[in-house]
């Protein structure tokens, strides 16, 4: 059975996902130092708050540099959510300092796309759509998730992308790339949906 760790990032919600990993019947282990990271052949980075806060605390705890090596040459499988997911791109117009750079994109602020005046966060329940097949979200089905974020991922290569999202205009609401994932909702928060995508990621 696959051992799974939840990354610390100092802003985790880390009892969310303890609970909702123990109705699969799997013990949620924080890890936050570098040296835990090869005892996990999956891994789930959480997160709220801001993109340099997660970084400082990452760096700050040696995990960083560990954290890609061993996603690079290990193939240890990693999902990313929220700000999570975030994380695992190159930079982020909500800081300065550079991201894991493990996806080949950017982190903006959902105005970008958007001309409307609208409220931010983007926040509540919304639907999502495969873009293309994959092993979490099975194209052919509708899809409902909880989203809370003033950021989006915008990737510098499309084909990465396996759900979107729209909030007016559409967003990339997931990605994958090999052995890592990231998704831009909450799928701890989301219910049935929620469950249903966990227990693929448990499966994978």
């Amino acid at each position: 059975m696959d051992k799974i760790g939840v990354i610390d990032t100092g802003l985790s919600n880390f009892g969310s996902w303890k609970n909702i990993l123990l109705r699969f019947d799997r013990k949620a282990e924080i890890i936050s130092e570098s040296s835990q990271i090869n005892n996990y052949s999956k891994i789930i980075l959480p997160g709220v708050g801001k993109f340099d806060s997660a970084m400082r605390f990452l760096n700050k705890n040696r995990i960083t540099e560990d954290l890609i090596s061993f996603i690079k040459n290990e193939n240890i499988i990693i999902l990313g959510v929220c700000l999570g997911m975030q994380l695992l791109c190159k930079k982020s117009e909500e800081g300065v300092l550079p991201g894991l750079g493990l996806i080949d994109g950017n982190v903006k602020h959902l105005g970008n796309i958007n001309d409307q005046k609208l409220r931010y966060p983007h926040m509540g329940w919304n639907k999502i759509s495969a873009k293309r097949d994959n092993l979490l979200i099975p194209k052919g089905y509708e899809y409902k998730f909880y989203f809370v974020h003033n950021y989006y991922v915008e990737l510098n290569d499309e084909s990465l992308q396996i759900a979107q999202c729209s909030y007016v205009n559409n967003f990339c609401a997931a990605f994958n790339k090999n052995n890592i994932y990231g998704v831009q909702f909450h799928p701890e928060r989301s219910h049935r949906y929620g469950l249903d995508f966990i227990e693929r990621f448990i499966n994978i």
